[in-house]
């Protein structure tokens, strides 16, 4: 089953919209606005995301419009397969395809890219996570793709998690000074502490970290952290960062860390390559 679509898919939608159209599609004035056929294909394989930003997008512009999907969101889709029937006036259909198109081809282009690393880790008990470097104002878009694609998120946002890094130790006086802090700042947000040695690491176990993110450390360092945080009194999560690609995310997730979060799932994103045609 697809996760829910964000709460901000309508203003996505009508920003994308306002965009493009502005006061009105010129060139879509020289059809005839009659009932008309089109369809959608995918000319690679990839993992569709999108549908809901799609539907909002046409129904925008023609509320009767019909869609008929061959596939859901988080569904693996061959090279030249049909994702979706579409029926409603030709002027809508018109203006709504290159704001449809966009959404549709970056949102499956960041869960396909989601789902070859969750396929990559398969079996070794890592979780593949994003980050905050997402498209402006297609923050929740990328992250619900993230999910489609079979991996999870890691922060929405600076208001729903505290990961603290070298300038806010730096600020507070210590590691443990500053996850004391976070404590009093809110009982119920994770704190997560960013170490880049493994003294770092038992100063951040010993502070109770809920999750310590282990910054460019080598495999060999990972390994060692990962004996050290089990043996600890108080273990946290693991997250690995850094130097992660598709030839090496397999064996950091080997060495026995928690999570392994890539930003280039969400900020190196090649848009997926889709057609829409009328029919006839």
């Amino acid at each position: 089953m697809s996760p829910a679509p964000p709460p901000d898919l309508r203003r996505c939608v009508e920003n994308a919209l306002r965009e493009d159209v502005g006061t009105r599609d010129l060139t879509a004035q020289l059809v005839p606005d009659e009932p008309s056929d089109a369809s959608i294909t995918c000319r690679e394989e990839a993992v569709l995301c999108g549908r809901p930003y799609a539907e909002a997008v046409f129904r925008s512009l023609d509320s009767g419009v019909r869609l008929d999907w061959s596939a859901a969101d988080g569904d693996r889709v061959p090279a030249g397969g049909l994702l979706c029937r579409l029926h409603g006036r030709a002027r809508a259909l018109l203006t709504g395809e290159r704001s449809a198109l966009n959404f549709l081809q970056t949102l499956s282009a960041t869960a396909t890219a989601a789902s070859r690393y969750v396929e990559a880790v398969a079996g070794t008990g890592a979780t593949i996570l994003d980050t905050r470097k997402t498209l402006p104002g297609l923050r929740l878009a990328q992250k619900y793709a993230v999910r489609c694609g079979g991996a999870r998120n890691h922060r929405l946002g600076l208001y729903d998690g505290i990961l603290i890094k070298e300038n806010h130790i730096a600020a507070a006086g210590s590691i443990r000074a500053a996850v004391e802090a976070a404590r009093r700042l809110s009982s119920a947000a994770p704190v997560e502490v960013e170490v880049e040695t493994l003294e770092e690491l038992r100063e951040a176990l010993d502070a109770r970290a809920d999750i310590v993110m282990l910054d460019d450390f080598t495999l060999e360092a990972m390994r060692e952290a990962v004996a050290m945080n089990r043996a600890h009194r108080s273990p946290a999560k693991l997250e690995a960062s850094g130097g992660v690609d598709l030839t090496t995310v397999r064996t950091i997730a080997e060495t026995g860390v928690d999570y392994i979060s890539v930003g280039s799932i969400t900020k190196h994103v090649r848009a997926i390559d889709l057609s829409m045609r009328f029919d006839g």
